[in-house]
């Protein structure tokens, strides 16, 4: 079956299961995610999208307006996978109508409640969380593509800019890969320390930078984080980035097929404790499982998820001052890093119980 209809396939078990009619895929991320990664957006912070998905037991429809039907027929969707269910945009209810139209008396439910719709929106989230091959094939192009964005950026920027003018170089590099933005912060020198979510203002870097990139394309988000320092690396910074580079490693190298949640994050409140920093993982979220997503949920002690075969994940442990960030697909046989750093960017060698791996260092230029 071809991924488009192992998705519908999904969808309308999901469907039968619950004696449901139909569900209407309305946001961004499950348009995506359902299409084979075509877009269905205007206003890039709008979670809901400019169409919805409407899926029955037999028939799989694009729901929008006649503004919008044109260019979705002409560049993202195929019409023998989706036939177009159109509405006036200025009739108030015409859409929910057309719903009614075709599914009758029987339940609706979405992802977001639109036109009057039950939903079930972190449900329906749980049948995207498995990626098929051809989504892990996308899901490595945007990886590579936000990886060489976030590093080229790293080894241009000069003390004296601002991180306004970072974020708009390593803004304006991701759009040119024909992606999208989803995240951009920027903190330089002292900004590091006192803030985790650091959006970018007009300060001007003087030593040390962290990026961080949130990228998305064909509605999949590649996550990663790399730090700058111009001149020798203080003796308390070398110390803190290797530690963090071990907490990370700890997390990462517990994320294995079957394994609760609870369990790899006591792997890592262990491995911050062992490292002198018990209660760092309080000043931040430390990240979790991802995809069509930023954080499809975030683990935390009481998580009750499991980790499943072919599932994204994005672990962010930061110690004030540095932190370790990228984003790993979960395979049978072990992890696949899809943010990998190219070969002149330093690593850090981490030994673990399960062998040696490599985690990104701070650029020392």
């Amino acid at each position: 079956m071809s991924e488009i209809s192992l998705k519908l396939q999904r969808v309308r078990q999901f469907l039968a299961k619950r004696k449901f009619s139909a569900a209407l895929l309305g946001n961004q991320n499950n348009f995506s995610w359902i299409t084979g990664g075509k877009n269905a957006h205007v206003v890039l912070a709008s979670e809901a999208a400019i169409a919805g998905i409407l899926v029955t037991s037999s028939r799989a429809h694009v729901l929008t307006n006649a503004i919008e039907h044109p260019r979705l027929y002409a560049e993202e969707i195929t019409p023998a996978r989706f036939q177009p269910l159109v509405h006036p945009w200025y009739e108030a209810d015409s859409a929910k109508k057309l719903i009614k139209k075709v599914v009758g008396k029987g339940i609706v439910v979405s992802d977001n409640g639109a036109y009057g719709t039950r939903n079930m929106g972190g449900i329906l989230a749980r049948l995207r969380w498995q990626l098929l091959p051809e989504e892990i094939k996308r899901y490595r192009e945007v990886g590579a593509a936000a990886i060489q964005c976030l590093e080229t950026v790293c080894r241009k920027i000069k003390p004296g800019t601002t991180e306004y003018e970072i974020a708009s170089e390593l803004g304006g590099l991701i759009l040119s890969k024909g992606a999208l933005p989803h995240v951009i912060l920027v903190a330089t020198d002292e900004r590091i320390i006192h803030f985790r979510h650091p959006i970018p203002q007009s300060k001007k870097l003087r030593r040390h930078a962290m990026l961080v990139v949130c990228v998305k394309k064909y509605g999949l988000i590649a996550n990663a984080t790399r730090l700058v320092h111009f001149g020798k690396l203080p003796r308390e910074l070398r110390g803190k980035h290797d530690a963090v580079c071990r907490v990370d490693t700890a997390f990462n190298m517990s994320t294995r097929v079957g394994y609760p949640v609870s369990m790899i994050f006591r792997a890592g409140m262990h491995a911050y404790a062992q490292e002198g920093f018990v209660n760092e993982w309080k000043l931040h979220h430390q990240g979790g499982a991802t995809g069509y997503a930023g954080r499809e949920w975030f683990g935390s002690p009481g998580c009750k998820e499991v980790v499943l075969e072919n599932q994204a994940f994005a672990w962010n442990p930061s110690i004030t001052g540095t932190k370790c960030e990228d984003t790993v697909l979960v395979r049978k046989d072990g992890l696949e890093i899809l943010t990998p750093s190219s070969n002149r960017w330093p690593m850090v060698h981490v030994h673990h119980a399960d062998g040696c791996i490599e985690r990104p260092d701070i650029l020392v230029r």
